[in-house]
């Protein structure tokens, strides 16, 4: 099976929280006993900080690795409107065309997250961070040092530039993340508060704290939202080298990185070239891997996982096959049925089109076994609700009775299990009972509502292993009576159907936060997204019982609280199935030819090779590839 994460939430930016996310509270105490206008060097959700304020790298990082080099990635995950298949612009803060992955690498933030910690920021281009015992007014002294790839100095001017255009102008994943923001205000060239209108939680803040700082200077006569050929200065490690639309692009490190010797950047970062090839299909994309073109792959692809990987260099020991264990977050791969067309906004019917998947007979014949079936959107996680609820899940869900499906107070839902034969009749029966019981009868051949009109599902997709893979799920709708279809679209046309929410039926992965805040759920969940342009509300839900549970998501005061908040919201989302729980792998299944070195164990909570490994010469030379 081949789906990416297509997007690691696409509401994450650059270090920060692309390992873990934002979240709640300042190390090991209760917010009241932190004294107001303490300078800090991190902050922290509901424990300590796992660095102290005199820590000189990450544990993670490799100081005395190498530097130089190079990597050719196929991105495993992407951000905001980019795109692993074309890109037609350079400006990936905006929704506006499609970007190269990886444009993250030119930007920093105010703080920036550990990749090994589940809720924990650092300052970055701030050099210290204060906040109001209300938790509403955060206050940042920046770094003297900090530079734009220009070479000019990073100064409040642009923090407050960055922050009131991102607002209003920006991806609508950044515009959910500052639509509290109050006020963005320079105290002089050094220092600058962000004053939050009360509404937020102190989660949800934490979140806006990592948002790209961009060049005031750049944009004098400028629309940030039509920037494209030109390279947006940023302060981060890399900047734009070569490139070509649509084929290829390249990052070069650059030799005057203001935070080489800081502790957050300390011992990453070790290629002096990323490079990034295009290609349409994932055919051609592997065999440019399997000539050494490019140098590191995951495979999302099973089919080829189980039958491509015994090429020469494999067999020769060029070319490794490594299986690394998942990263201790949410893994979110779910269908979304767009309920803004009527006949799937009955949870019946998205009950029987999720029975007519007989996961057992696809992942033994088509995926070679390397599959698990999910029940959760949350899979993998500690927020996955099992049994019936707990008592203070209950507290949560007594107060919702009417507001959310009567079934979240018995056992939690779960998948199906089938008989394994691609035809098991109950599980076919059922869904016929329920496409009834919607209202939906059989006339001839096909399932019609009482006006006579067919039911009809397209399944868009971008990849031809999805079209593969879900086939047999196809011929049985039909068989049922649906009007199934396949449409195959390229990558902007796919983007650009999400984004205007042109769909009836799409795959879609995602990588969530280890620590969830409010505005992260309601981006996926809430009533408020479910029209909003670009949101990753695809289903279009909109439920009162949701909306309360995400509420509760973004008051919590410990992780206790905020898993029991979190399963109770599982619980209904999962009766209510307005995202379908589809398959994960707990594993990430990677081939990389052997010329990088790394550490034996990597990071929990996020995972870019790009940014951890280095150039191995010693290795390059045994393999020829020096």
């Amino acid at each position: 099976m081949a789906t990416a994460l297509t997007h690691l939430t696409r509401r994450r930016f650059g270090q920060l929280a692309l390992a873990a996310g934002a979240a709640a509270a300042f190390p090991g105490k209760p917010f009241a006993n932190v004294p107001a206008d303490t300078p800090l060097h991190g902050l922290s959700v509901f424990g300590d900080l796992k660095y102290g304020p005199n820590f000189t790298a990450f544990d993670y990082a490799a100081p005395k690795a190498p530097s130089g080099g190079a990597m050719n990635i196929a991105p495993a995950y992407w951000f905001f409107n980019q795109s692993p298949q074309t890109f037609d612009t350079l400006n990936t803060v905006v929704l506006k065309g499609n970007a190269p992955p990886r444009m993250e690498s030119l930007y920093d933030g105010l703080m920036t997250s550990s990749m090994d910690e589940p809720d924990s920021l650092y300052c970055a281009l701030a050099q210290s961070a204060s906040v109001s015992p209300d938790r509403d007014v955060f206050t940042f002294r920046l770094r003297p040092e900090a530079r734009f790839s220009t070479g000019a100095q990073v100064t409040a001017k642009d923090v407050v530039f960055s922050y009131e255009q991102l607002k209003e102008f920006g991806h609508p994943s950044l515009q959910v993340s500052l639509r509290n923001v109050e006020t963005v205000e320079a105290a002089g060239e050094a220092s600058v508060r962000i004053v939050f209108n009360g509404r937020q939680g102190f989660g949800d803040a934490l979140v806006a704290l990592g948002m790209p700082i961009l060049s005031a200077a750049f944009f004098g006569g400028r629309n940030i939202t039509e920037v494209s050929a030109e390279v947006v200065p940023g302060s981060g490690r890399y900047t734009v080298g070569r490139y070509d639309f649509g084929r290829f692009i390249e990052y070069e490190k650059r030799p005057d990185y203001w935070a080489t010797d800081l502790p957050f950047a300390r011992g990453l970062g070790h290629f002096q070239t990323i490079r990034i090839d295009f290609f349409r299909d994932r055919q051609p994309a592997l065999e440019a891997f399997k000539k050494g073109l490019i140098t590191f792959r995951e495979e999302f692809t099973t089919k080829d996982w189980a039958n491509e990987y015994d090429f020469p260099a494999v067999r020769r020991g060029a070319v490794v096959k490594r299986e690394f264990p998942d990263e201790k977050r949410p893994t979110f791969q779910c269908w979304a049925l767009n309920q803004r067309r009527e006949r799937f906004a009955d949870p019946r019917v998205r009950r029987a089109i999720n029975l007519c998947f007989d996961f057992e007979w696809t992942n033994a014949n088509l995926m070679f076994g390397l599959r698990q079936h999910s029940d959760s959107p949350f899979q993998g996680s500690e927020f996955v609700a099992t049994g019936t609820p707990s008592p203070d899940e209950l507290a949560l869900l007594e107060p919702l009775r009417g507001k959310v499906p009567d079934e979240v107070f018995g056992e939690v839902w779960v998948q199906p299990v089938s008989d394994g034969s691609g035809r098991d009749r109950k599980m076919l029966r059922e869904a016929s009972n329920l496409f009834a019981e919607a209202g939906w009868k059989r006339s001839g051949n096909r399932l019609v509502d009482a006006s006579g009109a067919p039911f009809a599902l397209e399944f868009l997709t971008r990849g031809q292993e999805q079209a593969r893979v879900y086939a047999k799920m196809t011929d049985t709708l039909r068989q049922l009576g649906v009007d199934a279809s396949i449409r195959l679209v390229d990558e902007a046309q796919y983007q650009d159907r999400l984004n205007s929410f042109d769909f009836d039926m799409v795959l879609a992965a995602f990588g969530l936060l280890a620590t969830p805040t409010r505005e992260d759920m309601s981006f996926f969940f809430g009533s408020d997204a479910s029209d909003r342009p670009g949101s990753n509300n695809y289903p279009g839900m909109a439920s009162e019982g949701v909306d309360s549970l995400i509420a509760a998501v973004g008051a919590v005061r410990n992780r206790k609280e905020l898993v029991t908040a979190m399963r109770a919201l599982d619980r209904v989302l999962r009766w209510r199935l307005d995202w379908i729980p589809n398959i994960n792998a707990p594993v990430h299944f990677t081939a990389f030819w052997d010329m990088f070195g790394f550490k034996p164990d990597k990071p929990d909570y996020f995972w870019p090779v790009e940014q951890l490994w280095w150039f191995d010469e010693d290795k390059a030379k045994a393999i020829g590839k020096a």
